[in-house]
């Protein structure tokens, strides 16, 4: 099935208008993107998941299944928890991934990784605090859909959102 849309969330305390989120949206064009906000707690920011998804999904003719969800860090990570908990998606796009708070290593932010069975693009910095690209390829190794990695020069913040707007397009072309 073609991918009908892409949902985008920011990183926690971020915005709609995040420069990596509109870079990504001017990437995939003409694909439909729907950026959005997110609450700043779990449950809340997963409920607005699902909910936007349906609305999204509906607006396009087509179920969830045909959207690939994702966004940085924390927007990322929700999707990804709205997905391991039943939200049927084409795949998931993790920018930043907040493997873990920085420079705590054993605080692992990865028990739902094993449900995700759908496709996973994961874009992060070569020098993340949030997680190395050592941890962040061993740690995704745990979800059983198949993983793709790129790693950019940068922090948790990469130096060039039209890298990681480029890998995600080029990404999203292996999935139609």
């Amino acid at each position: 099935m073609a991918v009908a849309g892409l949902l985008l969330t920011p990183g926690f305390g971020g915005t709609r208008e995040s420069p990596a989120l509109v870079a990504v949206e001017t990437a995939v064009a003409p694909l439909p993107v729907l950026r959005l906000d997110l609450p700043k707690t779990a449950a809340p920011a997963i409920a607005t998941v699902r909910a936007q998804a349906e609305a999204f999904a509906s607006s396009l003719g087509v179920g969830t299944e045909a959207l690939v969800l994702g966004g940085r860090s924390f927007g990322g990570r929700m999707c990804s928890m709205a997905v391991a908990e039943g939200l049927p998606a084409a795949g998931l796009v993790l920018l930043s991934y907040p493997l873990h708070p920085p420079g705590r290593p054993d605080q692992l932010r990865t028990a739902h990784l094993p449900d995700l069975r759908v496709p996973v693009l994961a874009v992060s910095g070569t020098t993340d605090p949030f997680g190395s690209p050592d941890e962040l390829t061993a740690h995704l190794s745990a979800i059983p859909g198949p993983v793709t990695t790129v790693f950019v020069p940068g922090t948790h913040t990469p130096t060039s959102d039209t890298a990681v707007a480029a890998a995600v397009r080029d990404w999203l072309s292996t999935l139609d």
